[in-house]
């Protein structure tokens, strides 16, 4: 039981990690480019190192942390323009292979050592360190210092501390919770209007706490990858989320699913399809950019970091939770980075150690945490194509 429990506390930190979060604001851009405007983007990576760059270099330059932030949301801006001026026009795979074209250039730059100039600002293939510009951004902080849990009443304080019957039940309770939201997504129980949605963020909000219960995470308040950063990350995630659903209700919103579903028939209404794909893409980008800033707060701008592998996470992330939803790519990059950590958790656990089967190394558990991910993705594809809460409508994509 501890080597379970070990694994779902080891879920729940990845859970409320602030890089998770982060992936899901590059998702929620990418879902404005592909999910709702059928822009077949590989290129989400570039918008998000670029604004990593643009943010962590004005901070080493010696800028105010407000005007760092501008420079990394203007460097997106002017790639987007940079990038869909020439290549709006391809559809497809065309438009697919430009872009991750694109984005492979503003990596391999990154990297460079063979302008000094630049290299002294990138720092190359090594990257920026994190504690180069860190600091404005934790000086802000309000938490303090130390350390704090976030339930402080948790299952430690039940019984004997080490309760074994009272986390079986909890678990089993969680299961119960996420299986009703299931039924009352799915329209199977008979609620509607307001009734349903309290209903949603009711249980949502309990089996939040349930699950905190039983897997306290303790954290830094202030430091690396701590608290603040946390709040902060998901207040983001929060924020694009209310943007996001503003856009896609408004006609322009609308005018997004005309041109993914007909781009003739749009035209044929007088409207200009280069004007919107080039706001669509802007807008994206731009999410993109906060997203590879608040990823790279906790780490290092290094540029293999955010390369294509990122974007094509992304992707699985959006697959998974539903493209053209508001809340699938939040689900889809829990599911899927929590996922992947219990995958490895277990195979480390039981599939490379002594005591039950060893039969892989640590790297080997890696690798095959990918292998499960990508076997389940093509599974959904085949059985699910519009993800865990798409409606298969919306992939209705026009040639």
């Amino acid at each position: 039981m501890d080597d379970i429990q070990n694994i779902l506390n080891a879920m729940v930190r990845t859970a409320v990690d602030p890089q998770t979060a982060a992936v899901a604001i590059a998702v929620i851009g990418l879902n404005i480019h592909f999910g709702y405007t059928g822009l077949l983007n590989i290129g989400q990576s570039a918008f998000m190192l670029l604004g990593a760059y643009g943010f962590a270099i004005s901070i080493t330059q010696g800028f105010p942390l407000a005007v760092a932030i501008v420079v990394g949301l203007m460097v997106a801006f002017v790639f987007a323009l940079v990038l869909g001026v020439p290549t709006l026009k391809l559809r497809g795979d065309y438009l697919a292979i430009v872009t991750i074209s694109a984005a492979e250039i503003i990596r391999y730059v990154g990297r460079s050592v063979g302008y000094e100039r630049l290299f002294n600002l990138t720092g190359g293939a090594q990257g920026i360190p994190g504690s180069q510009y860190r600091n404005p951004f934790t000086d802000l902080s309000w938490f303090g210092s130390g350390t704090t849990t976030i339930l402080g009443f948790n299952y430690t304080d039940v019984g004997s501390g080490d309760s074994t019957l009272v986390r079986v039940v909890g678990w089993l309770v969680v299961v119960g919770l996420i299986w009703t939201m299931v039924l009352i997504g799915g329209g199977k129980l008979p609620l509607e209007g307001a009734a349903h949605t309290v209903a949603l963020v009711g249980l949502t909000v309990l089996t939040v706490l349930v699950v905190l219960f039983l897997a306290p995470v303790t954290q830094q308040n202030t430091g690396v990858n701590g608290w603040w950063f946390t709040f902060v990350t998901w207040i983001i995630v929060a924020i694009s989320l209310v943007i996001v659903l503003g856009l896609t209700r408004s006609p322009w919103g609308r005018a997004l699913k005309g041109v993914r579903e007909d781009e003739d028939a749009m035209r044929s209404l007088g409207k200009n399809v280069f004007a919107i794909k080039m706001q669509a893409l802007i807008i994206g980008g731009l999410f993109g950019a906060v997203g590879g800033m608040m990823y790279v707060l906790p780490a290092t701008v290094q540029p293999d970091a955010l390369g294509r592998s990122i974007t094509f996470f992304c992707y699985t992330a959006l697959l998974l939770g539903g493209a053209a939803t508001i809340w699938g790519p939040v689900l889809g990059s829990l599911i899927f980075f929590v996922g992947r950590v219990a995958i490895i958790g277990i195979a480390n656990t039981y599939l490379s150690s002594d005591q039950y089967i060893n039969i892989m190394n640590g790297q080997q558990t890696s690798q095959f945490a990918f292998i499960v991910v990508g076997v389940a993705l093509m599974l959904l594809v085949i059985f699910r194509p519009q993800g865990i809460l798409g409606n298969k409508k919306e992939l209705a994509f026009g040639d």
